[in-house]
This record gives structure tokens, C-alpha cells and sequence, in this order.
């Protein structure tokens, strides 16, 4: 599928403030699945200078610097992509059957960084109940963790802060799509899977309004990173436009940066709007 993304993020505070150094990963990926054929990022005030590199993660990234005081930030980011993955399951599975999952020795030191720490309690416990359903088999599990946290989570709108503890989100029912996400991380990372958090969009037809969306990449033997949405309870396909992806949420989120002085930020102003070019 072809879109036309246009999306403005828009920071007021009660007074000038200084802008310290900014990061932006609002640059769609462009790889096997999905290409990018243009984009632009408007930054209001302009910068004192800009630089496009890439990350740790391999993301495509802009970081600015400011001089002087402003009384606004105005990010406006236009791009044209095309997604290439109408079927999410186009690969051969080559990682053994049973749980938990074990990657071959040379990838190891490689996906460690993603594997993450022990997990136990609740978390564990819902990663356990998947693992029987699907009677432990690997290749299942990754999809049907995603339909289980669907039906047991409502997803909410929170437009600010971190990522919930995993646990939270369990016990009360509810997150955002970045909490049911952090939540599909810890429990695939508790069967061995290497799993990243991913931002970017997701297009609903005749939605009349768009919000930044989450969800998770693992790393399937044979199908290398491949998506998983546990808000939607789906395998990630054409409809998901990624941005950016880490091990860490905070490393994919797509502003980064602090200000200085006496004022308080007002609330956050944000519009995304996603055109299918698709006839």
C-alpha cells in the first residue's frame, strides 16, 4: 500500500524558553518492508543547525541545536511511503519447535542486548498460559501472546509519558499501545525471543482521527525482525509504518530533548493525518 503521511507536533510554553539539543526519529524506516520515497521535516524556529545520522539502532535520526529563547516548537514532518509486506507470515520458520526459544551461538552476543533481564510474577505467569495454549511451540507463540494481551488489555490514549511497568498494565486491564507493548516485550523476552519496541503509524480506514502508534518487533529464525501488535492483536503487515525501533522504548521515541528556563510546557498539541494513495 501507498500513504501520504503528514504529521505536526507542536510544544507552547507559558513563557521563552531554551531549547537544548534535540533528537528526532520521525524519518520512516526504509528496508524490505517498506519504502520510502519522500520526506521532509520542518522545524519552527529554525534551528541553529542540523544534522541527519544514523543511530545506534541503525534508525535514521535528525538532531538539532538552538540558540537563543522561543516560546514554541513546531516539528512538521510530510513523507510519502510505501509498504511491502501484505503477507506478515512470508518466511521459513528455522528456529527449533519447542519453548523456550534458543538462538544458534553465533547470534547470541549479537540479540543479547534484547533479550532483556528474568521475568517472573504476573507477567511471566500470562507468557505460561500462552505456552500451553499453543503447546509450547515457538512459532505460534509470538502471535498468539499478541491476541491474548488484545483480549485482555483495553488499549487507552495516553498522550505523554513513559512506558507502565509491565506488571500495571497486566494487573489493571488497560494501557496505551506503548504499555501493551512494553508488556508483549517482557513476556516474549521471559520464552527467550529478542524482541524492540517500534513507533511509527498505523493506518485504520475512514479514521477521522490518527495517533502515533507502538508495537513490537521480534526476531524470528528465518524471518529475522518481524511485528507483532498486541493493541490490535495482529502480525504486522501493510498497514504499520515504522519509524524507528530499539531494545530500549526510549531510543525509538520520536522526540527526544529538554528546555531551560522558568516556564511550564503547555499541553502538548499534536495532528497526524494518513492518506491511502492506494486505489
Amino acid at each position: 500500500m501507498r500513504f501520504e503521511v503528514r504529521h505536526q507536533t507542536i510544544y507552547r510554553y507559558t513563557a521563552p524558553v531554551f531549547q537544548e539539543p534535540q533528537v528526532y526519529r520521525l524519518r520512516p524506516r526504509s528496508d524490505s518492508a517498506q519504502r520510502l520515497d519522500a520526506y521532509s521535516l520542518d522545524i519552527d524556529p529554525a534551528p541553529d543547525g542540523r544534522t541527519d545520522i544514523v543511530d545506534l539502532d541503525g534508525n535514521d535520526t535528525t538532531e538539532a541545536w538552538f540558540s537563543g529563547t522561543h516560546d514554541h516548537l513546531v516539528l512538521t514532518a510530510a513523507s510519502t511511503v510505501e509498504t511491502l509486506r501484505a503477507n506478515p507470515f512470508d518466511y521459513l520458520w528455522r528456529g527449533q519447535a519447542e519453548l523456550p526459544l534458543e538462538y544458534p551461538a553465533g547470534l547470541r552476543p549479537a540479540l543479547a542486548g534484547y533479550r532483556g533481564a528474568q521475568v517472573e510474577g504476573v507477567v511471566r505467569r500470562l507468557g505460561e498460559e500462552v505456552a500451553q495454549q499453543v503447546r509450547g511451540n515457538s512459532q505460534e507463540f509470538v502471535f498468539w501472546l499478541a491476541r491474548r494481551i488484545h483480549g485482555a488489555c483495553r488499549q487507552i490514549v495516553r498522550p505523554e509519558g513513559d512506558p507502565l511497568p509491565p506488571e500495571a498494565t497486566l494487573k489493571s486491564g488497560e494501557g496505551s499501545c506503548r504499555d501493551l507493548t512494553v508488556l508483549y516485550m517482557a513476556a516474549s523476552r521471559a520464552f527467550g525471543f529478542a524482541t524492540r519496541f517500534v513507533s511509527g503509524y498505523f493506518y485504520v480506514d475512514g479514521a477521522e482521527a490518527q495517533e502515533l502508534h507502538a508495537w513490537a518487533e521480534v526476531y524470528l529464525p528465518g524471518g529475522g525482525w518481524r511485528g507483532f501488535d498486541p493493541s490490535h492483536g495482529l502480525a504486522v503487515a501493510d498497514r504499520h509504518i515504522a519509524l524507528a525501533a530499539a531494545a530500549d522504548p526510549a531510543l525509538a521515541a520520536p522526540v527526544t530533548g529538554a528546555f531551560r528556563g522558568s516556564a511550564q510546557a503547555l499541553p502538548l498539541e499534536a495532528t497526524l493525518s494518513i492518506t491511502s494513495l492506494t486505489t
